[in-house]
C-alpha cells in the first residue's frame, strides 16, 4: 500500500453559504454555515455557540457514541450526526471546508445530502494550489462485527467505489443493493436517499424523548409490525398530523420514495460520511455488507491506523539494480556541490511535483573521521542537506540552464529524526512539492530512510538564484 501525492488539486468552496432547520434528536433549531477551508486542513466543525469556539475535525479517532447517528467529541466539546455533511463534502469532491454549527446536531434537513449539495454548490468549488493525496489500496483489508454479522472490506481499484448490501431480515424492506461506480455519481443517486427507521424503533426512540426534530418528510418508515390505534395516536401527536396510514409498500405515508432502493443508496450516504472520517482520500472499492454507523467508524478508525503508520514508513519502492534516471555526474552537471559536499549519487525518479534520490553511506565518509570515530553516525543536519540537494534537483529541473543556478535554503520547519544512519546504510530520500514552485520558490517536504524504515523528514524551503 502506498499513500501517494496525485496531480489532482485539493479543492473547497468559494465563499460561505448558510442552511437553517433543526436537528433531527434534539429538535433544536440550528444555522450551519459552510466555509472556505485552508490547504491540508480537511473539513473542521466550528461550534460558534460556546466559548472559545472550539473546533473538532472530521477525525476518526474523535468518534465516542454511533446510536443513532455518528457522534464526535473533543474536549467535551460533541457535533452529533455529522455523517450527512461529510457526504455531500466528499461526494462534491471537496477536501477542505469549515462547517460552523450554534448547536451540536446539523440540521435533519429532509434526511439526506441533498440540501447541503445544493448549497455547497451555491457556494462554488475552487482549485487551491496544495495537490491532494491518496491512499492507494494494494491488498485487502477488512473489518467485521460478529455480533451484527456486518462486515466492511476494501480491495484494490482504479478509483473510490462503494457497494452496500443491507438486509435487516424483514419482509417490508427485503434485501437491498447500491453501487457508486465514482464519487461523479453521488450527487444524482445518492444525495437524496434518505434516512430510514422500522416503526419499533420509532416508538422506541419516542419513548426516550429523540427524534423530536423528526417528521414525515426527515424520515422514511418501513411499518415492520401491526399498527395499534395506541401507537397511530403516538406518531399523530409526534409528527402533528390528523391522519397516518400505511401505504402498500409498507411505509408510513406523506411519502414517496426517491428510489426503490433508496434504503440500501442511504446506507451507502453514511459509509461515504463515515469514511470521510478517515482523514485521507481512498484510492480503492469499499464492500460494506449490513453497514452501520459502529462498523463504518471502527473500520475508519483501523484505516487511519494504517494510514499513520504508512505515512511513517511510506517507503518508495525503488529497485536499486536498475539504471538510474540520472548518475552522479548528470547530478553534478545540475548541483553546484562537489566531494566531499557532494551528497547525493543517484536519482530515479522526477516528476513535476517530486523526485526520488539515493546516497549509499559509506565509512569512507569525511565526517566519519569526526562524527563519533569508535561509533560512526552520520550528523542529523547533512542528512537534511543531502534531502535538500535531492529537492535542489527537483527545482533546478524547472530551468532550461541549472548550472547557472544556485539553491538556498529560506527555511526548515518540523525536523525530526527517527533512525541512526551508520556506515553501510543505503539512504532513499524523497521530496514532493508542498506548493507549486513560484518565483524560482520551492516549498516541499522530505523525507528519508533507510533498512526500510523512515530516519529523518524536515519540511523545507528553498530559493534558487542566478549566479551573478
Amino acid at each position: 500500500m502506498a499513500i501517494i501525492k496525485t496531480e489532482i488539486k485539493q479543492k473547497t468552496i468559494e465563499k460561505e453559504v448558510k442552511l437553517q432547520g433543526v436537528g433531527l434528536h434534539t429538535g433544536a433549531d440550528v444555522t450551519l454555515v459552510f466555509k472556505p477551508g485552508t490547504e491540508n486542513s480537511g473539513f473542521i466543525f466550528e461550534r460558534i455557540d460556546l466559548e472559545g469556539h472550539p473546533k473538532i475535525e472530521a477525525d476518526a479517532n474523535y468518534v465516542t457514541n454511533t446510536q443513532r447517528g455518528t457522534c464526535l467529541e473533543k474536549n467535551g466539546v460533541t457535533i452529533q450526526t455529522c455523517e450527512h455533511v461529510l457526504a455531500a463534502l466528499v461526494g462534491l469532491d471537496i477536501d477542505n471546508a469549515v462547517i460552523e454549527l450554534n448547536a451540536s446536531e446539523p440540521p435533519i434537513m429532509d434526511g439526506s445530502s441533498k440540501f447541503f449539495v445544493e448549497a455547497l454548490e451555491k457556494a462554488g468549488i475552487v482549485e487551491q494550489k496544495a495537490y491532494r493525496e491518496e491512499y492507494e489500496v494494494k491488498e485487502v483489508v477488512s473489518y467485521a462485527d460478529e455480533s451484527t454479522g456486518s462486515e466492511i472490506i476494501l480491495m484494490p481499484s482504479e478509483t473510490y467505489k462503494v457497494t452496500t448490501m443491507v438486509d435487516f431480515g424483514t419482509k417490508v424492506l427485503g434485501t437491498q443493493n447500491a453501487t457508486m461506480n465514482s464519487v461523479s455519481e453521488f450527487k444524482d443517486e445518492i444525495a437524496d436517499a434518505r434516512t430510514f427507521s422500522f416503526l419499533h424503533e420509532i416508538e422506541m426512540l419516542l419513548e426516550h424523548g429523540l427524534i423530536k426534530g423528526g417528521d414525515l418528510n426527515n424520515a422514511i418508515v418501513y411499518v415492520d409490525k401491526e399498527l395499534s390505534e395506541e401507537t397511530m395516536d403516538k406518531l399523530r401527536k409526534a409528527f402533528n398530523k390528523d391522519n397516518i396510514a400505511v401505504k402498500t409498500n409498507g411505509i408510513l405515508d406523506n411519502l414517496t420514495l426517491h428510489h426503490p432502493n433508496e434504503a440500501a443508496r442511504h446506507k451507502l450516504l453514511d459509509v461515504v460520511g463515515d469514511l470521510a472520517l478517515i482523514g485521507t482520500r481512498i484510492k480503492g472499492k469499499v464492500i460494506a455488507n449490513k453497514p452501520g454507523h459502529f462498523v463504518n467508524t471502527q473500520f475508519a478508525k483501523k484505516m487511519s491506523k494504517i494510514i499513520k503508520n504508512e505515512r511513517r514508513n511510506n517507503v518508495p519502492q525503488v529497485d536499486l539494480n536498475s539504471p538510474p534516471l540520472m548518475d552522479v555526474n548528470q547530478i553534478m552537471s545540475m548541483l553546484p556541490h562537489r566531494q566531499p559536499f557532494l551528497l547525493l549519487d543517484k536519482v530515479y525518479e522526477l516528476t513535476d511535483n517530486y523526485v526520488i534520490g539515493m546516497k549509499n553511506v559509506t565509512m569512507n565518509e569525511e565526517f566519519f573521521k569526526g562524527h563519533f570515530p569508535g561509533a560512526p553516525v552520520m550528523p542529523g543536519v547533512l542528512i537534511v542537506e543531502a534531502m535538500a540537494q535531492t529537492g535542489g534537483i527537483l527545482v533546478l529541473s524547472t530551468v532550461p540552464d541549472p548550472e547557472n543556478y544556485l539553491t538556498f535554503f529560506m527555511k526548515m520547519d518540523n525536523v525530526k529524526f527517527k533512525q541512526k544512519v551508520v556506515p553501510g546504510d543505503t539512504l532513499i530520500f524523497k521530496c514532493e512539492l508542498i506548493t507549486p514552485i513560484r518565483r524560482g520558490i520551492c516549498h516541499m517536504q522530505g523525507y528519508a530512510y533507510t533498512n526500510g524504515k523512515l530516519c529523518a523528514e524536515a519540511e523545507l524551503m528553498a530559493q534558487i538564484s542566478k549566479v551573478k
